[in-house]
Protein backbone atom coordinates (compact mmCIF):
# COMPACT_ATOMS: atom_id res chain seq x y z
CA UNK A 1 0.00 0.00 0.00
CA UNK A 2 1.28 3.63 -0.79
CA UNK A 3 2.61 5.67 2.49
CA UNK A 4 0.95 9.00 1.64
CA UNK A 5 -1.04 9.86 4.29
CA UNK A 6 -0.17 11.81 7.46
CA UNK A 7 -2.53 11.48 11.39
CA UNK A 8 -3.02 13.76 13.89
CA UNK A 9 -4.53 12.69 16.62
CA UNK A 10 -4.28 14.43 20.68
CA UNK A 11 -5.19 13.66 24.21
CA UNK A 12 -5.97 10.33 24.94
CA UNK A 13 -5.40 10.62 28.71
CA UNK A 14 -4.49 6.94 29.16
CA UNK A 15 -4.29 6.14 33.00
CA UNK A 16 -7.50 7.99 33.51
CA UNK A 17 -10.17 7.27 35.17
CA UNK A 18 -9.02 3.89 35.97
CA UNK A 19 -6.74 1.45 34.92
CA UNK A 20 -9.83 -1.02 33.77
CA UNK A 21 -11.15 1.78 31.31
CA UNK A 22 -7.76 3.26 30.57
CA UNK A 23 -6.73 -0.23 28.96
CA UNK A 24 -9.94 -0.59 26.34
CA UNK A 25 -8.93 3.13 25.82
CA UNK A 26 -5.29 2.04 25.00
CA UNK A 27 -6.32 -1.08 23.07
CA UNK A 28 -8.35 0.88 20.96
CA UNK A 29 -5.57 3.31 20.12
CA UNK A 30 -3.34 0.55 19.19
CA UNK A 31 -5.97 -0.76 16.73
CA UNK A 32 -5.87 2.76 15.45
CA UNK A 33 -2.01 3.07 15.00
CA UNK A 34 -1.63 -0.52 13.33
CA UNK A 35 -4.48 0.69 10.99
CA UNK A 36 -3.16 3.71 10.22
CA UNK A 37 0.50 2.52 9.90
CA UNK A 38 -0.89 0.81 6.61
CA UNK A 39 -0.69 4.19 4.92
CA UNK A 40 1.31 6.41 7.01
CA UNK A 41 4.13 8.27 6.36
CA UNK A 42 4.19 10.37 9.19
CA UNK A 43 1.66 10.07 12.70
CA UNK A 44 1.86 12.75 15.15
CA UNK A 45 1.06 12.27 18.80
CA UNK A 46 -0.20 15.73 19.50
CA UNK A 47 0.17 15.61 23.24
CA UNK A 48 -1.61 14.57 26.36
CA UNK A 49 -1.50 10.80 25.06
CA UNK A 50 -0.61 10.12 28.86
CA UNK A 51 -2.49 11.62 31.50
CA UNK A 52 0.65 11.68 33.23
CA UNK A 53 3.92 11.27 32.97
CA UNK A 54 7.29 10.94 34.64
CA UNK A 55 10.33 9.39 33.94
CA UNK A 56 13.53 8.91 36.05
CA UNK A 57 17.07 8.39 34.53
CA UNK A 58 16.86 5.08 35.41
CA UNK A 59 12.77 4.51 35.77
CA UNK A 60 9.55 4.66 33.83
CA UNK A 61 5.85 4.07 34.79
CA UNK A 62 5.53 0.36 34.10
CA UNK A 63 1.97 0.80 32.39
CA UNK A 64 1.02 1.19 28.68
CA UNK A 65 3.30 -1.89 27.69
CA UNK A 66 0.76 -2.04 24.36
CA UNK A 67 0.72 1.10 23.38
CA UNK A 68 5.01 1.89 23.64
CA UNK A 69 5.72 -1.72 22.00
CA UNK A 70 3.38 -0.47 19.01
CA UNK A 71 5.32 2.56 18.60
CA UNK A 72 8.61 1.09 18.99
CA UNK A 73 7.31 -1.58 16.16
CA UNK A 74 6.20 0.92 13.60
CA UNK A 75 8.97 3.39 14.15
CA UNK A 76 11.05 0.44 13.09
CA UNK A 77 9.10 -0.50 10.20
CA UNK A 78 9.70 2.92 8.63
CA UNK A 79 7.12 5.20 9.43
CA UNK A 80 8.01 8.46 11.16
CA UNK A 81 6.06 9.04 14.86
CA UNK A 82 6.13 12.74 16.25
CA UNK A 83 5.46 13.02 20.17
CA UNK A 84 4.46 16.47 21.21
CA UNK A 85 4.74 16.93 24.91
CA UNK A 86 1.71 18.32 26.46
CA UNK A 87 0.67 19.97 30.03
CA UNK A 88 -0.51 16.25 31.50
CA UNK A 89 2.95 14.78 29.78
CA UNK A 90 5.68 16.84 29.52
CA UNK A 91 8.27 15.54 32.19
CA UNK A 92 10.02 13.04 29.99
CA UNK A 93 13.64 12.30 29.71
CA UNK A 94 15.28 10.54 26.48
CA UNK A 95 12.98 7.07 26.79
CA UNK A 96 10.80 7.73 23.75
CA UNK A 97 13.75 8.90 21.70
CA UNK A 98 16.11 6.48 22.88
CA UNK A 99 14.06 3.12 22.99
CA UNK A 100 11.08 4.30 20.65
CA UNK A 101 12.86 6.10 18.04
CA UNK A 102 10.55 8.75 18.04
CA UNK A 103 10.70 12.63 17.30
CA UNK A 104 9.61 14.34 20.65
CA UNK A 105 8.81 17.97 20.52
CA UNK A 106 8.77 19.99 23.19
CA UNK A 107 7.20 23.07 21.79
CA UNK A 108 5.41 23.81 18.36
CA UNK A 109 6.85 23.21 15.09
CA UNK A 110 6.37 24.32 11.55
CA UNK A 111 6.49 22.55 8.84
CA UNK A 112 5.68 21.95 5.62
CA UNK A 113 3.98 18.69 4.09
CA UNK A 114 3.29 17.79 0.71
CA UNK A 115 3.50 21.60 -0.27
CA UNK A 116 1.39 23.17 2.69
CA UNK A 117 3.00 24.78 5.60
CA UNK A 118 0.97 23.43 9.16
CA UNK A 119 1.71 25.00 12.45
CA UNK A 120 1.43 22.06 14.70
CA UNK A 121 1.66 22.30 18.81
CA UNK A 122 -0.42 20.92 22.03
CA UNK A 123 -2.15 24.30 22.24
CA UNK A 124 -1.87 25.23 25.87
CA UNK A 125 -1.13 28.25 26.59
CA UNK A 126 -1.71 30.05 23.72
CA UNK A 127 -4.28 31.95 25.88
CA UNK A 128 -2.03 35.06 27.24
CA UNK A 129 -4.39 36.59 29.65
CA UNK A 130 -5.37 33.29 31.61
CA UNK A 131 -1.93 34.54 33.59
CA UNK A 132 -3.05 31.74 35.95
CA UNK A 133 -2.35 28.79 34.16
CA UNK A 134 0.78 30.74 32.50
CA UNK A 135 2.36 30.93 36.13
CA UNK A 136 1.38 27.10 36.72
CA UNK A 137 2.62 26.31 33.16
CA UNK A 138 6.08 28.10 34.06
CA UNK A 139 6.43 26.38 37.00
CA UNK A 140 6.08 22.81 36.10
CA UNK A 141 8.52 23.58 33.44
CA UNK A 142 10.65 24.51 35.52
CA UNK A 143 13.95 22.57 36.05
CA UNK A 144 14.11 22.79 39.89
CA UNK A 145 10.77 21.83 40.15
CA UNK A 146 11.52 18.51 38.04
CA UNK A 147 14.84 17.82 40.03
CA UNK A 148 12.38 18.34 43.16
CA UNK A 149 10.03 15.78 42.42
CA UNK A 150 12.57 13.16 40.97
CA UNK A 151 14.28 13.11 44.09
CA UNK A 152 11.08 11.58 45.54
CA UNK A 153 10.40 8.15 45.62
CA UNK A 154 8.46 6.68 42.60
CA UNK A 155 6.05 4.83 44.80
CA UNK A 156 5.01 7.90 46.44
CA UNK A 157 5.52 10.49 43.65
CA UNK A 158 4.17 8.73 40.87
CA UNK A 159 0.76 7.89 43.06
CA UNK A 160 0.90 11.53 44.20
CA UNK A 161 0.99 12.70 40.59
CA UNK A 162 -1.94 10.67 39.41
CA UNK A 163 -4.13 12.19 42.04
CA UNK A 164 -3.41 15.39 41.17
CA UNK A 165 -3.94 14.87 37.77
CA UNK A 166 -7.62 13.35 38.29
CA UNK A 167 -8.36 16.01 41.00
CA UNK A 168 -7.45 18.97 38.15
CA UNK A 169 -9.46 17.69 35.28
CA UNK A 170 -12.47 17.52 38.25
CA UNK A 171 -11.94 21.25 38.63
CA UNK A 172 -12.71 21.98 35.14
CA UNK A 173 -15.85 23.12 34.26
CA UNK A 174 -18.24 22.09 31.58
CA UNK A 175 -17.89 25.49 30.40
CA UNK A 176 -14.57 24.60 29.18
CA UNK A 177 -15.45 22.46 26.43
CA UNK A 178 -17.82 25.06 25.04
CA UNK A 179 -17.06 26.11 21.54
CA UNK A 180 -16.30 29.58 22.13
CA UNK A 181 -16.36 30.20 18.07
CA UNK A 182 -14.67 33.29 16.72
CA UNK A 183 -13.36 34.14 20.58
CA UNK A 184 -11.34 30.84 20.90
CA UNK A 185 -8.09 31.43 22.24
CA UNK A 186 -6.75 29.18 19.85
CA UNK A 187 -9.17 30.94 16.71
CA UNK A 188 -7.67 34.29 17.67
CA UNK A 189 -3.93 32.95 18.04
CA UNK A 190 -4.27 31.16 14.47
CA UNK A 191 -5.52 34.90 12.95
CA UNK A 192 -2.40 36.52 14.46
CA UNK A 193 -0.37 34.24 13.56
CA UNK A 194 -1.09 33.99 9.68
CA UNK A 195 -0.90 37.93 9.69
CA UNK A 196 2.68 37.60 9.97
CA UNK A 197 3.83 33.77 8.64
CA UNK A 198 1.84 31.74 5.33
CA UNK A 199 0.76 29.52 7.50
CA UNK A 200 -1.83 27.07 5.60
CA UNK A 201 -2.74 24.71 8.51
CA UNK A 202 -2.70 24.89 12.23
CA UNK A 203 -3.32 21.70 14.45
CA UNK A 204 -3.85 21.64 18.19
CA UNK A 205 -5.24 19.69 20.90
CA UNK A 206 -5.77 20.49 24.51
CA UNK A 207 -8.99 21.81 24.26
CA UNK A 208 -11.22 18.60 23.29
CA UNK A 209 -12.93 20.51 20.54
CA UNK A 210 -13.58 18.20 18.00
CA UNK A 211 -13.50 21.22 15.40
CA UNK A 212 -12.46 22.89 12.22
CA UNK A 213 -12.54 26.48 11.61
CA UNK A 214 -11.87 28.27 8.50
CA UNK A 215 -9.76 31.36 8.96
CA UNK A 216 -9.72 33.10 5.46
CA UNK A 217 -9.07 32.26 1.88
CA UNK A 218 -9.33 28.30 2.73
CA UNK A 219 -6.76 28.66 6.02
CA UNK A 220 -7.78 26.02 8.54
CA UNK A 221 -7.65 25.46 12.00
CA UNK A 222 -8.61 22.04 13.33
CA UNK A 223 -8.56 21.17 17.38
CA UNK A 224 -8.42 17.62 17.69
CA UNK A 225 -10.85 15.81 20.37
CA UNK A 226 -10.25 14.18 23.11
CA UNK A 227 -10.28 10.02 23.18
CA UNK A 228 -12.20 9.60 26.82
CA UNK A 229 -15.79 10.07 25.47
CA UNK A 230 -14.44 10.62 21.50
CA UNK A 231 -12.11 9.04 19.16
CA UNK A 232 -11.32 11.75 16.56
CA UNK A 233 -8.27 12.36 14.93
CA UNK A 234 -7.10 14.45 11.51
CA UNK A 235 -5.80 13.13 8.45
CA UNK A 236 -3.61 15.01 5.37
CA UNK A 237 -3.50 13.10 2.27
CA UNK A 238 -1.58 16.15 0.43
CA UNK A 239 -4.91 17.61 -1.27
CA UNK A 240 -7.58 17.22 1.62
CA UNK A 241 -7.46 17.58 5.44
CA UNK A 242 -10.03 16.37 7.23
CA UNK A 243 -11.41 15.48 10.51
CA UNK A 244 -12.94 11.74 11.19
CA UNK A 245 -13.41 9.29 13.98
CA UNK A 246 -11.86 6.20 14.71
CA UNK A 247 -14.69 3.25 15.34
Amino acid sequence: MIKNKYYFIADTHLGVPNYQESLIREKKLVSFLLEAEKDAKAIYLMGDIFDFWHEYKYVVPKYYVRLLGTLALIVDRGTKVYFFTGNHDQWIRDYFQKEIGMIVCTKEIVQTIEGKTFYLAHGDGLDKTDKKYLFVKALFGSKFIRVLFASIHPRWAIAFANSWSKASRKSHSIEDLVDKGSQEAMYKFSKKIIEEKPIDYFIFGHRHLNKEYVIENNKKLIILSEWINNSGYAVWDGENLELKSFE
